[in-house]
């Protein structure tokens, strides 16, 4: 039946909030920072930048994705991270 197919679709997508690390080549200027609203924006010896932080579901997760894009930096790695792991790497 069509309709169980379609409620098995929607059943397996995340509709929670999820922490993020996002790496990027190049370094984001500190001004973009206001795009990424509550989320760490670092740059690192290597180059390379990190976005890290909480995000609301898949929907923000692609709109951030969008405004990456919109920078023009070649995305590296999206892992989803265990925010309590990470809270102790950066302390």
């Amino acid at each position: 039946m069509r309709g169980h197919q379609t409620r098995s679709y929607f059943a397996g997508m995340n509709h929670e909030s999820a922490w993020y690390e996002i790496r990027l080549e190049g370094r984001i200027d500190p001004r973009w920072a206001a795009w990424f609203d509550g989320l760490t924006v670092s740059a690192h010896a290597d180059g390379t930048s990190v976005i890290h932080g909480q995000v609301a579901d898949q929907a923000a997760l692609h709109g951030l994705l969008q405004r990456l894009r919109d920078l023009g930096l070649p995305l590296l790695s999206v892992d989803r991270v265990d925010p309590d792991q990470t809270q102790r790497k950066l302390s």
